[in-house]
C-alpha cells in the first residue's frame, strides 16, 4: 500500500461549511507559501458556493481569486467542485457554456475537476468530463452518496464503472451530509476497488461525528486519497482535521508523509482568521446525529432556520425536518446536495407552513418531476407528478439535449460590461447578481460586507468604525433582551442591513430613513383581506410580474414569480377577473400576507 494522499478543503469547503463561504482572498494569500510546502495532493479552492459568495457578498472577482491562488501555489494542484451540467449555478446550461466554463477554469489555474450530478445521472456528467480531458486536466467522477431503498452498493459501483468508461481519472465518494458509517464505507470502497481500476477518494463531512472513522475504514479497504480540513476549520459540518488524520496514520503503512509541525503552524494562522469571521458562525455547524435520519446537510439546516424565523415559526423546525424525508420519498429519493437539497427542503418548508402538502409547488419541483434535472433515482409519486405538470410530456433524454447554444446570446445580453470571456461566464452563472457585480465594478462602487471586530470581554466596540455598539441590553415591558450586532451590510439605496443576535438567535434587520419608509417602502402595503388580493405565504423577492393592469386572468393563472431560498414559485390568482392594481415590481422584497396584486371578479 502506498502512502495516503491528502486534499485539504481549507480554501473552499471548510469555510463554506462553517462560515457561509465568507473567507476573503486577502486572508488566503498570506499563508499560501506554507500551504504550498506541505505536499498536499491537492488544495480544493474553488467551485461550490465560492463563486456565488465572491460575487454576491464579497464583491471579489472569483476568476481573479483563482489567478492569485495559482500564482501563490505554484507547486500544488488546485481543485474545484463542479456540478456537472449545472456548473456552479442551479439550472442546466447548454453544452457550449459547459465547455467554455471548463476551458477557462483550466486556463486560469484549476488542475482537478471533481464533477458530480445531484441525481447521480451520469448523462449529466459526460460533457463536463470531455471538456476537462480536452483541457488536459484531471477529471474526477463523483458519487453523491446517500441512503435509500434504491441506493445500493451495486448501484454506486455501476455508476463508478460508467464514469471510468467516460474517461475519468479517479472516482470520489462525496458524502456531503455525513451519512456514511464506518463499516458501510469499508464495504463500498472494497467493492469499488474490486470492480473498477480508478483511484478512490473519500470526502465525508463530520456532521454525525463519524467521518474520521469512515476515512480509516476506507483506507484499510483500498482508498488512496482522503479530504481533510486544517483543524481550526475542521469537524462538525466540515471535515476531519488534517493534523489529526496525519497523526493517526503516522508510522503506519498508510503514513501521509506530511509535516505535522508545518500543518500546526498553518492551523494557528487559520485559528486567528476564523475569529475575524465570527459574525458568520452558525449554531447549526456542530455534530448532530439527526443527519443520519433526516439527511439534511448543515448549511441547508441554517437556511431553513432563517426562513422559519422570518415566519415567526422557528418552533416548527422539527416538523420541517420530519417532512423532508417524506418529500424526498415522493420525488424518488434524490441525494440532498445542491440543487436537490434546496428543491426538497423548500418544498417541505411550503408543505409545513401551508398546513397542506403540495398546496403550493415550486417551479423547481415541477421541473424536477418533468425530468428537467435528469432521471430520478427511484420512482416518483405519479399523482404528484400529474398535479405538478398536468398532461405535459416527461423529459426522458439528457435535459441539456433540449438546450440551444447560449454563449452568443449571453455575450449580447451583457454587452460591454463584460471585459473578458470570464465576465460573460460570471453573468451566465448568476444573471442578476452577476450583472450587478459587473455594473458596480464599471462604476467603481464595489463594496463588500463589513466585517465586525471581535467585542472585548465586558466591553463595547464599534461596528464598522461607525460608533454602533455591538452589545447592549433592551428592556421592553419588563422583559429583558440581550442584543448583539454581529454584522453590518453596505448601505445601498438609503437602506442599511444589520445582522443581529437576540438572546442568541440570529436575525436580519433593515433600517431606512423615515421619510423613505413613509414614501413607499414594502411595509406600506396593506394586508390581504379579499379573495382577489394576491399575496405570498413566505417572504421572498419578486422575480417577475406576469400581468399588467387591465389584464383579464383566470382562476389559478400565475400572476407573479417569487424567489425564496434560491427556489422560484408561481403565485396564482385565486379568482377570475380583471387586474386593477399592481403593487410590486421585479426585485422587490415582499412579506407574507401583503397585497401584491388586486384582482376584481
Amino acid at each position: 500500500m502506498s502512502k495516503i494522499h491528502v486534499t485539504d478543503t481549507i480554501l473552499r469547503d471548510a469555510h463554506q461549511s462553517l462560515l457561509a463561504t465568507r473567507m476573503r482572498t486577502e486572508d488566503m494569500l498570506p499563508i499560501c507559501d506554507k500551504l504550498d510546502k506541505v505536499g498536499y495532493w491537492s488544495l480544493e479552492c474553488w467551485g461550490g458556493a465560492t463563486f456565488d459568495a465572491c460575487v454576491r457578498f464579497l464583491k471579489e472577482d472569483p476568476w481573479e481569486r483563482l489567478r492569485k491562488l495559482r500564482a501563490a501555489l505554484p507547486n500544488t494542484r488546485l481543485q474545484m467542485l463542479l456540478r456537472g451540467q449545472n456548473l456552479l449555478g442551479y439550472r442546466h446550461y447548454s453544452d457550449d457554456v459547459v465547455k467554455a466554463f471548463v476551458a477557462k477554469a483550466a486556463v486560469n489555474g484549476i488542475d482537478v475537476f471533481r464533477i458530480f450530478d445531484a441525481m447521480n445521472d451520469v448523462r449529466n456528467l459526460r460533457v463536463a468530463i470531455e471538456a476537462v480531458k480536452a483541457a488536459g486536466k484531471h477529471a474526477q467522477g463523483t458519487i453523491a452518496y446517500t441512503t435509500s431503498p434504491v441506493h445500493t452498493i451495486e448501484a454506486f459501483v455501476a455508476q463508478a464503472k460508467q464514469m471510468e468508461a467516460m474517461g475519468c481519472d479517479s472516482v470520489a465518494i462525496k458524502d456531503m451530509a455525513g451519512l456514511l458509517t464506518p463499516y458501510a464505507t469499508g464495504e463500498l470502497v472494497k467493492a469499488l476497488k474490486a470492480e473498477q481500476s480508478l483511484p478512490v477518494f473519500i470526502h465525508s463531512h463530520d456532521t454525525a461525528g463519524l467521518a474520521a472513522m469512515c476515512q480509516l475504514k476506507a483506507i484499510e479497504n483500498g482508498a488512496e486519497h482522503i479530504d481533510t480540513a486544517i483543524s481550526s476549520f475542521a469537524w462538525g459540518t466540515s471535515h476531519p482535521g488534517t493534523e489529526s488524520m496525519v497523526a493517526a496514520l503516522k508510522g503506519s503503512e498508510f503514513d501521509t508523509g506530511l509535516n505535522l509541525e508545518l500543518l500546526q503552524e498553518i492551523g494557528l494562522y487559520f485559528y486567528a482568521v476564523r475569529k475575524k469571521y465570527h459574525q458568520f458562525e452558525s449554531e447549526f455547524t456542530a455534530v448532530d446525529t439527526r443527519v443520519q435520519v433526516n439527511q439534511v446537510p448543515g448549511g441547508m439546516i441554517s437556511n431553513l432556520a432563517n426562513q422559519l424565523k422570518e415566519q415567526g415559526a422557528l418552533n416548527r423546525m422539527s416538523e420541517v425536518l420530519a417532512e423532508i424525508p417524506r418529500v424526498r420519498h415522493d420525488l424518488g429519493y434524490p441525494p440532498l446536495v445542491t440543487p436537490t437539497s434546496q428543491i426538497v427542503g423548500t418544498q417541505a418548508f411550503f408543505n409545513v407552513l401551508a398546513g397542506e402538502r403540495y398546496k403550493t409547488i415550486t417551479n423547481e419541483v415541477k421541473l424536477y418531476l418533468q425530468g428537467g434535472y435528469g432521471k430520478a433515482p427511484g420512482a416518483v409519486d405519479e399523482q404528484l407528478r400529474r398535479q405538478a405538470i398536468g398532461s405535459e410530456d416527461v423529459i426522458d433524454v439528457r435535459p441539456a439535449d433540449l438546450l440551444k447554444p447560449e454563449m452568443t446570446k449571453l455575450r449580447g445580453e451583457i454587452g460591454a460590461l463584460a471585459k473578458s470571456e470570464e465576465d460573460v461566464l460570471t453573468y451566465a452563472m448568476f444573471p442578476d447578481i452577476g450583472r450587478k457585480f459587473l455594473e458596480e465594478r464599471e462604476a467603481g462602487t464595489l463594496a463588500p460586507e463589513v466585517l465586525l471586530p471581535i467585542p472585548e470581554a465586558g466591553g463595547v466596540t464599534s461596528a464598522g468604525g461607525e460608533g454602533v455598539p455591538t452589545e447592549f441590553v433592551i428592556d421592553v415591558h419588563g422583559e429583558t433582551y440581550r442584543v448583539d450586532i454581529t454584522g453590518v451590510g453596505v448601505k445601498a439605496e438609503g437602506k442599511r442591513h444589520f445582522y443581529l443576535s437576540i438572546d442568541g438567535m440570529p436575525e436580519e434587520v433593515v433600517f431606512e430613513p423615515l421619510n423613505e419608509f413613509v414614501g413607499g417602502g414594502s411595509s406600506k402595503r396593506k394586508q390581504a383581506t379579499a379573495p382577489g388580493h394576491v399575496s405570498t405565504t413566505m417572504p421572498g423577492n419578486i422575480v417577475d410580474v406576469l400581468v399588467k393592469e387591465g389584464d383579464t386572468v383566470k382562476a389559478g393563472q400565475a400572476v407573479l414569480i417569487t424567489e425564496a431560498m434560491k427556489m422560484e414559485t408561481e403565485v396564482q390568482s385565486a379568482i377570475a377577473g380583471k387586474v386593477t392594481a399592481i403593487h410590486v415590481a421585479k426585485g422587490d422584497r415582499v412579506n407574507p400576507g401583503e397585497i401584491l396584486i388586486e384582482i376584481e371578479g
